[in-house]
């Protein structure tokens, strides 16, 4: 399964200034990592976030963002986000802030 690397680029270009910042392809895509942890990834043509537990609900209450269910069973906390729900760039940033603000809790691996 392909990733849609103008997605990727676009991702790249938002987290540029972040620190401990990496790459690794995974899930058929590829995840962007900060600190280690998983925080963002492209699947097809779709962004895989991870947002945590507490956020986990109420995010799923948009009409773009769908359960993450890889592996047939949903992850609680990771969250697929349609096309159109960052279509804009301020959208895709907005959206990996949320991700990077609650990985950036979690510690370093």
């Amino acid at each position: 399964m392909a990733y849609d690397e103008g997605v990727a680029q676009r991702v790249r270009e938002v987290m540029a200034d972040y620190e401990n910042l990496s790459e690794k392809k995974m899930f058929g895509g590829i995840a962007f990592m900060l600190s280690g942890n998983m925080c963002v990834g492209v699947v097809k043509d779709q962004l895989m976030l991870r947002v945590g537990k507490e956020q986990y609900e109420g995010l799923l209450k948009n009409s773009y963002v769908k359960e993450m269910d890889f592996t047939g069973k949903a992850m609680k906390g990771f969250i697929y986000l349609q096309p159109d729900g960052f279509a804009e760039d301020d959208d895709l940033k907005n959206w990996i802030e949320k991700a990077c603000a609650f990985v950036s809790t979690l510690p370093a691996k």
